[in-house]
């Protein structure tokens, strides 16, 4: 009983708690927006020629779904830092600017069917990514470790736009 107790101790409230998973979910809502509105199931993609290694359908909304999530609380985590300066309000912008080129990339890819839009959009999204794990470190170190595994991805995303590309060009 003591160490239920111990534990619970070290939750954080529950508002904060309501307030993670608020982040949570919007993050995922602004992240799978543009899929609705233009995604794989076009004509258009489907008539591409893929590499050896495009994963399997299934796999892209359970990775984004997971990634989302991830993004979600590590944003929480920083948001909820209280003010030191200025990295705060740094990480937060570039927070902002790379899930900007994450929500830009499935128009420029499917939307305008340009692969090369698509290419040139990730590799700016990849950059963002790097400053904005260097900018949450700052803050809050978990924060910067959860979203390692979305940076990974989209490595892998770049190298499977740029090999879609060449394939298709």
């Amino acid at each position: 009983m003591k160490a239920l107790t111990a534990f619970r101790s070290r939750l954080p409230p529950r508002s904060a708690l309501l307030e993670a998973g608020a982040v949570v979910l919007t993050i995922n809502v602004v992240g799978a927006v543009p899929a609705v509105v233009a995604g794989p199931d076009s004509a258009w993609f489907r008539g591409l020629e893929q590499p050896w290694f495009y994963p399997p359908e299934i796999a892209f909304p359970i990775v984004w779904t997971l990634l989302f999530t991830l993004m979600g609380i590590a944003l929480w985590l920083v948001w909820r830092t209280p003010k030191v300066g200025r990295s705060r309000t740094v990480a937060l912008g570039l927070f902002v600017a790379q899930m900007g080129f994450n929500v830009a990339w499935t128009p420029a890819f499917f939307g305008l069917e340009n692969l090369l839009a698509g290419l040139a959009v990730i590799v700016v999204l990849w950059v963002l990514i790097v400053a904005t794990i260097a900018a949450f470190e700052r803050v809050d170190r978990r924060a910067a470790l959860l979203l390692v595994p979305y940076l990974c991805w989209v490595s892998f995303a770049t190298v499977l736009n740029y090999r879609l590309w060449q394939l298709n060009a």
